[in-house]
Formats: structure tokens, sequence, C-alpha cells
């Protein structure tokens, strides 16, 4: 029981979306970065900005793919749209249309919690 003596509302799930929709985004934005960065280290001979932001996304990448698990596995994602929420880690903005399309909270969650899922239309369960 919460110390205010308030009930805690069910998750469903909500916490976990939220978190790879925070993960997702971390991930397509290093991996710009790191695309920037491998840039300047080849253009300008400079590799600091690889040696630092190599690490962190090697991590945020893994964390993608745990997370992305995690939901399809709660969720009950078709194997085809797992499949495809994986392979977009490997393409610079891909994550970020997964983020958009396929980790929103469901309409009902939203509208009981008063979150804002960005777009208001609900995202189809089918993987295309």
């Amino acid at each position: 029981m919460p110390a205010d003596g308030e009930r805690r509302q069910p998750d469903n799930g909500t916490s976990i979306l939220a978190a790879a929709r925070m993960i997702s985004i971390a991930e397509a934005t290093s991996f710009l970065f790191l695309l920037a960065a491998t840039a300047v280290k080849h253009g300008a001979d400079h590799p600091g900005g690889v040696r630092i932001l190599g690490p962190i996304h090697g991590v945020l990448f893994l964390a993608y793919c745990a997370v992305i698990i995690a939901v399809a596995s709660g969720r009950h994602w078709p194997a085809r749209r797992t499949l495809l929420a994986l392979g977009a880690s490997v393409l610079p903005v891909a994550p970020y249309f997964v983020e958009r399309r396929w980790l929103q909270a469901p309409a009902t969650s939203r509208a009981q919690t008063g979150g804002t899922g960005g777009s208001t239309a609900s995202a189809p369960e089918s993987a295309s």
C-alpha cells in the first residue's frame, strides 16, 4: 500500500510501454549522432565522438532489443511485427516509426489515465 494511503491503479503494461518509447527514441537519436560522429571521424580525422557515442549507442541498442522483446511478449505481438521492430534497430530512423506506431498505449488506457499518447488514433494490431 502506498505511504499516502491512496490505492495504486493497475499498471496494464503502460510503464513498459513508456520505457519502450523512451528507449526507442534514445536509440534512434544515438544512432543518428553516431553516424554524424563517424562522418566527422573520417572527414576531419577526429575519432573522439565515436569513442564516446559508440558504447552509449551499443547499450541503447541492446536495451531497445530487450524492451521490444518484452513488449512483444506482453502484448502478444505477431512474429512479423516483432521481427520488424527488431529489424528497425539497424535503420537510423526506423525506431521513431516503431515508437510512433506500435508503442502507443491502447486508447482505453490513455482515456483512463488522462495520458496523451501522441496520436489519438489507435494503431491496428497487424504488422503492416
